[in-house]
C-alpha cells in the first residue's frame, strides 16, 4: 500500500514500455493551431493538408542540355545514317520557348521551356552541328528528358497532408508554390519543477555539506528544446506537500504538460503522486515502468495535461524524458506517429546480462576498427553523469530476452 496524506491507495502494477506509449496515444491529443509564415514554420505539424495551387511544372521542361524537337524527326536516325534537323533558335531560361516548324529544333538548358510543338529533348553530345544544320546520331522516344506540366505536381492535388513534419525540404517545395503562411499545431509549452532538500542551482559555486547542484533541470531543458518544445522552469520544490502542490497547480494552468524530476520513489518524502492526484482527473495512470533504469517513473493525465514524473537521478531522469516525454510531445505537437530513433549497427564488445521481464535500455560507446563498428556498452549507477557523456546512443534489450552475448550484431539508437 501507498499512503498519500493519510489516505491508504492500493500500488498501481508497474507497467510494460508498450502499455506507457498505448496509454499517451490513448489519453493525449494535439494542441490547438496557429498560423505561421512559412520561414517560422520548420519543424512545426501540419494542422491542415497542403494543396497545390498550380501545376507544377506549369510548362514542360527539359532534364538535360541538348535540343528539343519532335521525337518522330528522329525515328531511325543513327551514327552511320544521322537525322537532319534545322536549327531555328536557343530558349533562354526564363523565357518562353518559340514555336517550330517540321524539321526543326531549338537549342535549350537543363529546366528551359520547351517549345509547344517539341515532345522530347536529344541530348547534345548526340548531336553535332554544321552550320544552321543539327546532325542527330540517335533517335528518341516521346517525352525522352522532358518533365511533362504537372508531372511533379497537379493544380490542386495534395501536396502535404495533415501531420506532416515541415523539414527544410518541405519549406522549399512550398516556398516554390508560393504558399506563405500555414496552419500548424502550436509548440507544446513544458512547466518543469526539480525537487529535493539536498539540491541547489546548478550555478552555486560552494556546495555546503549534503548538498548537490541541480543537473537535471538545464539538462532536461535542452532535451525538451531538441524535441520542439519551450520550457519555463519553476524552480526546486521542497519537500512540503503543500507548497509542491500550490506551485505545481499554478504551473498546469499556465503549461500544457508538467514534469517533476526528484521524489519519485516511494517514501515519506514523496509528494509526487499525491499531487498528481489531486491536479485533476483521471489522476495518476503509471506508477512505475518495467524498464531499467528509469523504473520509479509516473504519469498522469490531469483534466487532459500530461503530467510526468522523472526519477531524480540523471541517467535515469533523461532515459525515461527521452522516449516516454519525447511520445508525449510528438502527440501534443500534433504528429500522428512517433518518429524513427538514428539507428547504427554495431558488434557488441562483451555481454550484456538482462533480467526477463523488464527492458533495458544500455548505455553504448561506439568505436571503429576497420569496416566494423563496435559497441562499448557502459555500466554505471543511474546517478552517474559521466556515464552518459561517454555514450554515444543506447541499445534496447526486449523484455523477453536474459540478454545479449559478446560478438552479436546490435541496432544503437544515437543520442539526439
Amino acid at each position: 500500500m501507498l499512503w498519500l496524506r493519510g489516505v491508504s491507495m492500493k500500488l498501481m502494477r508497474v507497467s510494460s514500455p508498450e502499455e506507457v506509449f498505448s496509454l499517451i496515444r490513448e489519453q493525449f491529443t494535439a494542441l490547438e493551431s496557429e498560423k505561421l509564415r512559412l520561414e517560422k514554420a520548420g519543424g512545426r505539424i501540419l494542422a491542415k493538408p497542403v494543396y497545390s495551387p498550380e501545376n507544377v511544372p506549369d510548362f514542360n521542361r527539359s532534364t538535360v542540355d541538348g535540343y528539343a524537337l519532335a521525337a518522330r524527326d528522329t525515328f531511325g536516325a543513327s551514327e552511320g545514317m544521322p537525322a537532319m534537323l534545322e536549327y531555328s533558335a536557343e530558349i533562354l531560361m526564363g523565357q518562353p520557348a518559340p514555336s517550330i516548324q517540321n524539321g526543326q529544333c531549338c537549342l535549350v538548358h537543363t529546366g528551359g521551356m520547351l517549345p509547344p510543338e517539341a515532345d522530347a529533348v536529344v541530348m547534345i553530345e548526340d548531336t553535332e552541328a554544321a552550320g544552321s544544320v543539327i546532325q542527330c546520331f540517335r533517335q528518341v522516344a516521346p517525352g525522352e528528358n522532358v518533365i511533362h506540366r504537372g508531372e511533379d505536381l497537379k493544380k490542386e492535388g495534395l501536396v502535404l497532408d495533415q501531420g506532416h513534419r515541415l523539414r527544410s525540404s518541405e519549406i522549399g517545395l512550398l516556398a516554390s508554390l508560393g504558399i506563405a503562411e500555414l496552419e500548424v499545431y502550436r509548440k507544446p509549452l513544458i512547466g518543469l519543477f526539480t525537487s529535493g532538500d539536498e539540491l541547489v542551482d546548478y550555478n552555486t559555486r560552494q556546495l555546503d555539506p549534503g548538498k548537490i547542484r541541480d543537473s537535471n533541470a538545464p539538462a532536461l531543458s535542452f532535451l525538451a528544446e531538441q524535441k520542439g518544445a519551450e520550457v519555463k522552469y519553476g524552480g526546486i520544490l521542497p519537500d512540503d506537500f503543500s507548497t509542491y502542490l500550490e506551485k505545481s497547480r499554478k504551473m498546469l494552468n499556465e503549461v500544457d504538460m508538467l514534469v517533476f524530476t526528484g521524489g519519485s520513489s516511494v517514501g515519506s518524502r514523496d509528494h509526487t503522486a499525491g499531487t498528481m492526484q489531486e491536479l485533476g482527473q483521471p489522476g495518476l495512470l503509471v506508477e512505475g515502468i518495467s524498464i531499467q533504469p528509469g523504473k520509479p517513473t509516473l504519469l498522469a493525465s490531469c483534466n487532459g495535461k500530461p503530467v510526468l514524473g522523472l526519477p531524480g537521478h540523471p541517467v535515469s531522469a533523461l532515459n525515461v524524458f527521452a522516449l516516454f516525454g519525447g511520445a508525449i510531445l510528438e502527440r501534443l505537437a500534433g504528429h500522428e506517429s512517433f518518429r524513427f530513433t538514428p539507428t547504427v549497427k554495431a558488434r557488441l564488445s562483451r555481454n550484456v546480462a538482462s533480467r526477463s521481464g523488464r527492458t533495458d535500455y544500455v548505455r553504448i560507446k561506439l568505436d571503429q576498427s576497420g569496416n566494423s563498428i563496435n559497441a562499448e556498452p557502459i555500466f554505471g549507477r543511474s546517478g552517474m553523469l559521466r556515464t552518459l557523456a561517454e555514450a554515444d546512443g543506447f541499445l534496447v534489450v526486449a523484455a523477453e530476452k536474459e540478454g545479449l552475448n559478446a560478438g552479436e550484431e546490435v541496432e544503437v539508437a544515437l543520442w539526439n
